[in-house]
């Protein structure tokens, strides 16, 4: 523990948390019997076998390899497109050549998701998971495997112009509750409050049913179609989906539908200013898809893209069998933004699905976690498990965890760490990688250089405490978690929107490969501007992505046209503004004060000109399918608008406020460290911390007077004894202190005489007081304190009267009475406002 010493304190108190947790481990033996069990729901399918000619090319090898293993189970395609049943064939086993012949026609392998066979699942055709995009997206990713070994995968994306839009009137939902309280709420708060509320017994996200009006409104914003009220998510869930009806749901739907019309009658319609200059309108789902290209996955074993939306299962995208797919339970909500915000919940695997992760990476012997996650705070500790495959709280094969400012990493192996994966590699306290925002965290392992952390596509530096080794003392009963320990404990909060697993320790190059690539669903959006800049196929291009449920991320504008063989030049573009139905954004307006010009020397005819390095979040109003989106310029091109700003209120009178205290008191930690200095006694002495850590949540937390109660007076009198007790007890540090003094008197003769009390009260308040100012001649020549101060003479008065109290025993009292007696004082000094008043 002595090299504990000369570190920070705050990862003194993580390591400790970690040490215990490691003791602990060492008494269970490294058992794994409070892992819960979960039922296997996705059993391997690899229950086919080919036997029939060999393939006659590379290219039908690897359709084979991709494509025919991982869907010619009887509980995927294999039940029906085989040799003398359903067209197309192409999971026959018969001949895998013809196979490939048939199969071939289906798969798009410059567009994967565009292939035959990923429509025709998606659209519901014999999907073997509960969701039909998640089959989609994991057959995509089947293709995409094909692709790159075929050299086919798209190297770029192909702009096409959107559909032209003029920018529309349109309603915008109001700020205040007030109408939907008595329109759409009614119905909501009776017949959806049992699951879609804070209170119900199975509370269910989102609360749009909450017993908080304005909460439940924000809930409800994106479920309500204010265009056009028979397309709103709470009517389509009634009529078509068929989900909590209270009645007959034809007619239930069409009660909701009015509601939520009556609501939108009540909503006056925004008109466009006819003097804006604008570009032309988009809906977010005009934009061209560009999303996940370049990633590095060829060797992802499990993969969690949260593209679902909804459900109770985060699916294992990566293809490969068994899928570890994620159970969700507990506090959490699903992103738009393709994500899921854990908010008290976790997700976890099954033990026996899990297994696939211990047979596949003892096997490697080298892995890495890659995550992008926003932590919801920087005060979480435990650590809080991020991810872990592990059977308890003192038991793991790995785990990533934050402790407030640090992200954790811990893994067992062979050579140097226990049961628990200690010691632990923990990032540098004064670095403070975790924050509250999103971010791209990647832990590596390998027999070579052991553990390494990546944050952001950066190395943090930090160098493994441990010797490098290999998996062999895995345990293949443990569960995967996200969001907390399988057991339930050390909660992690925060948004998960992407987690994966692979088979190698990725290199450098590929983690920072899969920074750039970024995470969600994004969006090109091409605002037309041709008509104002006289440049054929012009547009204004943004990458756009819903960044959660309440914004909208705008990033990287670009001017740029479609058309071959222009080059625009002399283009002036100022003050840009997003709009958003009908009106200018409140906030987020980034490029406000743009002032640039495109001209034919910067523009390049692939990419077009970048405008601006800036980026904004934009308010989400009425979800992504229904927000419609537009620019409007001060100058663009040939056409100008000369915007007035309003002319601010003038400010209201300053109010008067109420009469504040001249003097405030001083919080925990300044209490600890001021009894420190007073005392001469370390704040890190053993005896000092155990009081320390019994007491500081008893002690103020603010400097406001007013808030001072008798409690918190206890606890720093309780604080004083311990430091004063610790003072005297050590001969040389109270010799030191009270010089002088003879300890070895008894009590009726070490203080019988003014000037022996003296030596006990003089260091006392030259430590806490001071020695009165004396003022030179030139300014009176006299001395004064302090008026804040209190008088010296006073408090030598109270010190001196407590000593009498304490030695009114006569010849009885001994030399250990004159201990007592002068750690009393001392507290008595500590422990009063001289030390609490700031």
């Amino acid at each position: 523990m002595q090299q504990l010493t000369n570190l920070p304190l705050k990862k003194v108190a993580l390591l400790s948390t970690l040490l215990a947790s490691a003791l602990l481990a060492a008494c269970s033996g490294g058992s794994g019997q409070s892992t819960e069990e979960l039922p296997n729901t996705n059993p391997d399918t690899d229950d086919t076998s080919y036997s029939g000619p060999a393939p006659e090319s590379e290219d039908v090898q690897n359709y084979k390899r991709y494509i025919w293993d991982n869907l010619a189970a009887e509980n995927r395609c294999g039940s029906c497109h085989i040799e003398g049943n359903q067209s197309p064939r192409f999971v026959r086993s018969d001949d895998i050549n013809l196979a490939h012949g048939e199969g071939r026609d289906l798969v798009n392998l410059g567009s994967p998701e565009d292939s035959r066979l990923v429509t025709k699942v998606t659209s519901g055709h014999n999907c073997w998971l509960a969701n039909a995009d998640t089959c989609g997206e994991i057959i995509t990713n089947y293709i995409e495997e094909w692709a790159a070994a075929s050299g086919s995968v798209a190297s770029s994306i192909t702009l096409t112009p959107p559909e032209e839009r003029d920018v529309g009137a349109s309603k915008s939902f109001p700020a205040s509750s007030g109408n939907f309280a008595t329109t759409v709420y009614p119905l909501l708060e009776q017949y959806c409050a049992s699951c879609h509320s804070e209170d119900a017994e199975t509370a269910q996200q989102p609360y749009f049913a909450s017993s908080d009006i304005d909460q439940a409104y924000e809930a409800s914003k994106a479920r309500m179609d204010l265009d056009t009220p028979e397309n709103s998510r709470f009517v389509v869930r009634l009529g078509s989906d068929f989900h909590n009806c209270w009645s007959d749901c034809a007619q239930d739907a069409d009660t909701m539908a009015a509601a939520i019309r009556n609501f939108a009658d009540g909503i006056a319609v925004t008109e466009v200013d006819p003097s804006w200059v604008t570009s032309k309108a988009l809906y977010l789902t005009d934009g061209v898809v560009a999303s996940g290209g370049g990633r590095i996955e060829n060797n992802a074993i499990a993969l969690y893209e949260f593209k679902s939306g909804s459900g109770t299962i985060a699916y294992d995208t990566s293809g490969v069998n068994p899928a570890i797919d994620l159970n969700l339970n507990g506090a959490y909500e699903w992103l738009g933004s393709w994500g899921v915000q854990l908010n008290g919940g976790k997700a976890q695997a099954a033990t026996a699905t899990s297994k696939r992760l211990f047979d596949t990476l003892t096997g490697t012997g080298e892995y890495t976690i890659e995550a992008w996650v926003a932590p919801a705070n920087v005060v979480q500790e435990g650590p809080a498990r991020i991810v872990t495959y592990s059977g308890n709280n003192d038991t793991r094969n790995f785990t990533l965890g934050q402790a407030m400012y640090n992200y954790t990493f811990q893994n067992r192996n062979d050579a140097s760490t226990d049961a628990n994966g200690m010691p632990a590699l923990i990032t540098d306290d004064m670095a403070e990688r975790v924050q509250a925002t999103l971010q791209h965290v990647v832990a590596t392992f390998d027999p070579i250089n052991g553990r390494r952390l990546y944050v952001n596509g950066e190395f943090t530096g930090d160098a493994d405490p441990a010797e490098a080794g290999l998996l062999s003392t895995w345990d293949d009963s443990f569960a995967l978690a996200v969001g907390s320990e399988v057991s339930g404990d050390n909660v992690w909060q925060g948004s998960m929107r992407l987690l994966a697993i692979h088979s190698r320790a990725l290199t450098e190059e590929d983690i920072l490969t899969n920074y750039e690539a970024g995470v969600g669903q994004k969006f090109l959006l091409l605002f037309k501007v041709e008509e104002q800049t006289d440049v054929p196929q012009g547009y204004v291009m943004f990458e756009v992505q819903q960044y959660d449920n309440h914004g909208y991320l705008f990033s990287e504008p670009k001017f740029i046209t479609l058309e071959d063989g222009v080059t625009p030049d002399g283009v002036v573009i100022q003050g840009m503004r997003i709009g958003i139905n009908g009106r200018e954004a409140v906030v987020g307006q980034s490029w406000a004060k743009l002032d640039t010009t495109v001209t034919a020397a910067d523009y390049d005819p692939q990419n077009g000109q970048k405008l601006s390095p800036l980026g904004t979040i934009i308010t989400l109003e009425k979800g992504p399918t229904s927000d419609e989106f537009f620019l409007t310029f001060e100058r663009l091109g040939n056409e100008e608008f000369v915007r007035i700003e309003a002319t601010p209120a003038a400010p209201a009178a300053p109010a008067d406020l109420t009469p504040q205290p001249r003097i405030g008191i001083r919080r925990f930690e300044q209490i600890h460290a001021a009894l420190s200095a007073a005392t001469g006694v370390s704040s890190a002495h053993p005896d000092v911390i155990d009081t320390w850590e019994k007491v500081q949540q008893q002690l103020p937390v603010e400097a406001d007077i007013r808030g001072f109660l008798a409690a918190q007076q206890m606890g720093i009198t309780q604080l004083a004894v311990k430091y004063c007790s610790t003072l005297v007890n050590d001969t040389g540090a109270r010799t030191a202190y009270f010089p002088g003094f003879d300890f070895s008197a008894s009590a009726a003769n070490a203080f019988d005489t003014d000037a022996k009390r003296a030596q006990i009260i003089d260091p006392l308040l030259d430590k806490l007081l001071g020695r009165p100012i004396a003022w030179p001649a030139s300014v009176g020549g006299h001395s004064a304190q302090l008026a804040s101060a209190p008088d010296e003479s006073t408090v030598r008065e109270e010190l001196d009267g407590l000593i009498d109290t304490m030695t009114a025993c006569g010849g009885s009292c001994s030399a250990e009475r004159t201990a007592t007696t002068v750690k009393a004082t001392c507290a008595a000094a500590m422990g009063s406002a001289m030390i609490l008043i700031h």
